[in-house]
């Protein structure tokens, strides 16, 4: 389960934080943009754990199938169909486009391979019928939770990009300053902060 700590130093604390939303209205845009990315990010990275355990739960799922079918095709033989399938199967969850590359994929794959304990999934026929549906309630458990944490920080991500929306639309922004910004051009600094 993914814990939230009020205080906590990692990234998901900071995100989630009561604080993180309140008095949006005051902030520059350049600490605005941010909160946004910093978010935006933890979103990214809580997305590629989500994806670790939907294959691994597939994983799982086929080695279960293959026993009350009877097949004798390997797990391992069949590993290639078993992950294509979830690619190109139908869009779960928000839909959003990400361009971000997750920031701690290294830490998640540990994570979700640290919740077969011993097992290895490479290796899931060797598992008995009780493993493997412990196997299958653990990730499912985990992958609950994730999903519920991305979607709290999506909400995070909506409400600060609704605060950028709403100051572009009253003018106190403009893309002007963000351009030049970017540009990293001191002369256009508001009294906001770094452009836009």
């Amino acid at each position: 389960m993914i814990e939230v700590r009020p205080g906590g130093r990692r990234r998901i604390d900071r995100v989630l934080a009561a604080d993180y939303v309140q008095n949006l209205d005051t902030l520059p845009m350049a600490v605005l943009r941010e909160r946004r990315d910093e978010a935006a990010q933890e979103e990214t990275d809580l997305s590629y754990l989500r994806r670790l355990l939907h294959a691994r739960i597939d994983i799982v799922r086929a080695e279960q199938q293959r026993r009350i079918s009877g097949g004798d095709v390997s797990i391992v033989d069949q590993l290639a169909t078993i992950l294509a399938e979830n690619a190109i199967g139908p869009a779960t969850g928000s839909g959003r486009h990400q361009t971000l590359e997750p920031s701690r994929a290294g830490e998640y794959r540990r994570r979700a391979e640290a919740l077969v304990g011993n097992a290895d999934l490479s290796d899931v026929a060797s598992l008995t019928e009780d493993k493997l549906t412990e196997t299958l309630e653990s990730f499912h458990e985990q992958e609950t939770s994730v999903s519920q944490r991305r979607r709290e920080v999506q909400g995070v991500v909506d409400t600060i990009n609704a605060e950028i929306a709403r100051r572009y639309a009253q003018g106190s922004a403009s893309v002007d300053e963000l351009l030049a910004s970017q540009r990293g051009d001191p002369a256009t600094e508001t009294p906001e902060g770094k452009g836009a």
